[in-house]
């Protein structure tokens, strides 16, 4: 099968073509990754050119030496992916020191990976670590409400993490580690990227301040649910605030201390205060 036909190319597509839809792409907003297997890498291996320069990544991550990635392309528009992937998407390489990259597949009209590649990278290699390899997906999307609550709540793990909880039940059974948040920050560089990567010790999901979040998982499906309850979460925060300041009822502490034992989960009490 060409590379096209991959099981991992179309759910890397639907991904993209979902979030698109969901309107958390606007422009070139956003990016995605993947970090292949070696029997993807093996499958497609006739359809890659090797001969293409290294380029340098921008940061370093020895912990992905030798790895391939499927990825989106820099200033490349998320509607476009379903229409034409290998205009759009690059397989790239990481050379041995972890220090550059080549494209071996794709971006056939000109191009380069991804401006935040740094930062998915670095993120690729916290989590490839702390999951002993299976997390395998990365993705970056401009979630609506996700971003307005982070022109109102304090930018702080617990606010975010406890405001959210507190919207939908099962909120805490899909992300129960909570959310970290980065401060603003310019992104595209080594400095964002560092930061989101010491949340991804602890977290599947980092919020960026004013620019949208940052969430990480096993594979596309698992990943692509965490973005959305995220975001569905954030929506109905945003029209609770809108409809009153105070809620007059919630999800209580020991609501959620009663919930953990019941789905199998444990609860980081940091996130458990009372609310004055």
């Amino acid at each position: 099968m060409s590379v096209l036909d991959q099981e991992f190319m179309i759910g890397f597509i639907r991904m993209a073509t979902d979030g698109f839809e969901h309107g958390w792409h606007e422009r070139n907003g956003g990016n995605l990754s993947y970090r292949m297997k070696e029997e993807e890498v093996a499958a497609v291996a006739g359809e890659l050119n090797h001969d293409a320069p290294w380029q340098p990544i921008g940061t370093e991550v020895p912990g992905l030496a030798g790895e391939y990635f499927l990825v989106t392309g820099s200033g490349k528009y998320f509607r476009n992916v379903c229409l034409d992937p290998a205009a759009n998407l690059a397989i790239i390489e990481i050379d041995e020191s972890g220090t550059q990259y080549k494209i071996c597949w794709g971006l056939v009209n000109g191009g380069r990976p991804t401006s935040e590649l740094p930062s998915h990278l670095m993120n690729h290699e916290v989590k490839k670590r702390v999951t002993n390899g299976a997390y395998r997906v990365i993705y970056h999307c401009h979630a609506t409400n996700v971003i307005a609550m982070t022109f109102v709540l304090p930018l702080t793990d617990e606010a975010f993490t406890r405001e959210l909880w507190e919207m939908a039940t099962e909120c805490p059974v899909v992300f129960p580690q909570g959310v970290g948040v980065v401060p603003w920050m310019v992104p595209g560089g080594r400095e964002i990227g560092v930061e989101t990567s010491k949340l991804m010790e602890d977290y599947d999901v980092a919020i960026w301040a004013h620019h949208g979040m940052f969430c990480a998982g096993p594979d596309f499906d698992i990943t692509y649910g965490l973005a959305d309850t995220v975001e569905k979460s954030a929506e109905i925060w945003i029209k609770v605030r809108s409809c009153t300041p105070e809620k007059r009822q919630t999800i209580t502490p020991e609501d959620f201390r009663e919930l953990a034992p019941a789905f199998g989960i444990e609860l980081p009490e940091k996130f458990l205060y009372e609310k004055h």
